[in-house]
């Protein structure tokens, strides 16, 4: 079985000649390449057109001799989807792809072997097959974040930026793998009976299971993500408990030193007379402020809202306690 990676008229001719069943793949080829392919393999004019730009969904319509599938592939690096347009015929298979596919290009490097339904169904499931590899990349990347939100004191945007563009992601990778295997679920017996392909029906339905398996995986990945989510919601709402919490501690702590300060900051006429001298001062002024302060501090180690240095607490017990030894 030969496998072309650029349009060659007179070997192509010889292959049609003797009825040799070839694949012909094409990376973004030029517009008068396409025309020249509608001679060449005898295809239907509104297939000519469908292989000029991309569909943009899988699809698959029938001609008398021949098929046009719009397929879906997935590129190793961007993790992104890549449409090949393939000519499904009894004599020859035709891919044509915009961008690079390593998963073809694998193929195309090694040869596929076999029979023609083989050959079709390799492909395919080359296609499918690196849906697999995306959603597990994808697996990795929530699984990372999740790690940095609960490793970072402080959760930001950018972890929610980073889940927002995996979820984007699994959903249109999840639309195109439905849409994938419905045209597959449909379309089986279309394949199968084209004049003069030797196919197996049953090699097209390990694909088809192939996309169902695909399906199944980009679900129970949307499911991680949402735990993710959940785990960085959680941990934004115990930030957030800890800035109230400290800043009530700190807002408790002011009331009573206001209170005291107002007090003292009266007139009244005791106070002008006997608050006369720095000790009278410092005990009922500074004193009564550093006291309250004390009181608190313990208030809230014992209740668990603060954790006091073992040095500071033992002063402050002393302070409590003068004649603690």
């Amino acid at each position: 079985m030969r496998t072309l990676t650029a349009i060659d008229d007179r070997e192509i001719r010889d292959l049609l000649a003797r009825d040799e069943f070839f694949w012909l793949d094409l990376t973004a080829p030029s517009p008068e390449d396409v025309e020249k392919l509608e001679g060449l393999l005898s295809l239907h004019p509104r297939c000519t057109q469908g292989l000029r730009e991309p569909i943009g969904r899988p699809v698959l319509e029938e001609f008398e001799s021949h098929v046009l599938l719009a397929f879906f592939g997935i590129t190793e690096e961007s993790v992104e989807p890549v449409e090949v347009r393939l000519v499904i015929s009894g004599g020859f298979v035709l891919t044509i792809h915009e961008q690079p596919i390593e998963s073809l290009e694998r193929l195309t490097e090694h040869g596929v072997h076999g029979d023609e339904g083989e050959v079709i169904y390799t492909i395919l499931g080359a296609l499918a097959t690196s849906f697999f590899k995306a959603v597990d990349k994808i697996d990795e990347v929530i699984d990372t974040i999740e790690e940095e939100i609960m490793g970072s004191p402080n959760p930001g945007t950018a972890q929610l930026r980073r889940l927002v563009n995996v979820k984007n992601q699994l959903v249109r990778l999840r639309h195109i793998a439905t849409k994938q295997r419905d045209v597959l679920g449909n379309s089986i017996d279309e394949i199968g009976s084209l004049p003069g392909l030797q196919a197996r029906p049953r090699d097209f339905r390990d694909v088809y299971q192939q996309m169902i398996s695909v399906s199944e995986l980009i679900d129970s990945a949307r499911d991680v993500l949402t735990g993710a989510q959940d785990v960085y919601l959680s941990a934004v709402s115990n930030r957030l408990n800890q800035v109230v919490e400290r800043l009530t501690i700190i807002a408790t702590i002011f009331l009573p030193l206001t209170f005291v300060t107002g007090f003292f900051g009266q007139n009244f006429g005791w106070m002008i007379q006997h608050i006369s001298s720095f000790a009278a001062f410092a005990a009922f002024g500074i004193g009564g402020l550093i006291g309250t302060l004390v009181i608190l501090l313990l208030v809230f180690e014992r209740a668990g809202y603060i954790d006091l240095p073992p040095a500071r607490k033992n002063a402050s017990s002393r302070s409590l306690n003068p004649g603690a030894r």
